[in-house]
């Protein structure tokens, strides 16, 4: 990156211009795995994850979920859902394979009669799979989870579609590619649409509003990078829903809001009408009481398309915050220092 004097130990800038390509070879890991349900077995989805490869069942919630015909939960802890049974397709993601919430969950799904897909590096459920038999897609070595998203979201979306309740999924994930690639090239220049908007955004801490599941997705993700990368806050909340309550909260305080809170707002063109009027309406009152109101526009074929340039573009914002501030993106000594801890 043109970015003088950078630190960034893990090389998080690269990993993030290597999206494109890391979303087209996780097509291709799931391609050949064995002990999949057929499709009238299943009756409904459920995923186990958390932090990075957790994101990967809200990127499977929001894009694959409207169209298929049975349910899909997401579950972030130590428990699966009561409704796990022999009619389940459970997918436990944990890049390491040792994230003690997934493995816990997943040895509970399986008890309950789950049909399991398990996809790690290595670690525990590598293990679990070959003890149970069951479906595992090997992860490509990653050295931060975070920086891995393509490779635990595309592989779910390509099992759905082998058995038969995602169609189309290979095209999605194609279009992505092609996008991806489209707005990494943007990206990667000096004085680049990121690098200007984390400008912008400068020493404010950031409140991230994304409309319906895509666009709240997109917002969490960005929240969860600005506090890993930027090791800074941020916040986040989904459209409509802020505007039943959270735009109450603006109400008082704005000598104070105005300089420490900037809204980035992530927009898509599947928004639903009254999102994106919910979004016009209470820009006035927003921009009244904040730093700043930015927005972050997604472009591409497709929902998943669109969520991966939403995805992509406030990766390197995050980034970028990290480099302003002069903060190594890559390490993360406090969750390293927490489940030492917590091992203990």
């Amino acid at each position: 990156m043109p970015i003088p004097g950078l630190l960034d130990t893990v090389g998080m800038f690269d990993l993030a211009a290597a999206l494109p390509e890391q979303v087209a070879a996780a097509a291709t890991l799931a391609a050949d795995i064995d002990n999949l349900p057929d499709q009238d077995a299943v009756e409904n989805v459920v995923v186990l994850g958390m932090g990075g490869s957790g994101i990967a069942g809200d990127v499977l919630q929001a894009i694959a979920g409207p169209f298929m015909a049975v349910p899909v939960t997401v579950a972030k802890g130590h428990e699966a859902p009561a409704s796990v049974g022999p009619g389940t397709l459970c997918f436990a993601i944990s890049y390491s394979g040792d994230t003690e919430e997934t493995v816990e969950a997943a040895q509970a799904a399986a008890v309950a009669g789950a049909r399991m897909v398990l996809l790690s590096h290595g670690g525990a459920l590598a293990e679990l799979a070959r003890e149970w038999d069951a479906a595992h897609v090997a992860l490509p070595e990653c050295p931060m989870p975070r920086a891995g998203i393509g490779s635990v979201a595309v592989p779910p979306l390509v099992v759905l579609e082998r058995i038969g309740l995602f169609p189309g999924a290979a095209q999605y994930v194609a279009d992505a590619v092609h996008q991806l690639r489209r707005r990494r090239d943007a990206l990667i220049v000096d004085d680049g649409p990121a690098q200007r908007l984390a400008r912008k955004i400068g020493g404010t801490m950031p409140i991230a509003y994304g409309g319906d599941a895509l666009g709240t997705v997109a917002a969490y993700r960005f929240k969860c990078q600005v506090n890993e990368n930027a090791k800074a806050p941020a916040f986040w909340a989904s459209v409509p829903e802020m505007a039943h309550n959270e735009i109450c909260g603006w109400g008082q305080h704005g000598d104070v809001t105005r300089q420490v809170m900037t809204v980035v707002r992530f927009r898509h063109d599947f928004e639903h009408p009254q999102v994106s009027r919910r979004f016009d309406l209470t820009y006035d009152l927003l921009d009244e009481v904040v730093h700043a109101i930015v927005d972050v526009q997604a472009v591409g074929e497709g929902a998943l398309a669109q969520l991966l340039d939403l995805v992509i573009q406030g990766d390197f914002v995050s980034l970028h915050l990290a480099a302003q501030a002069g903060v190594d993106p890559g390490p993360i000594p406090v969750l390293t220092d927490l489940k030492a801890a917590l091992a203990d």
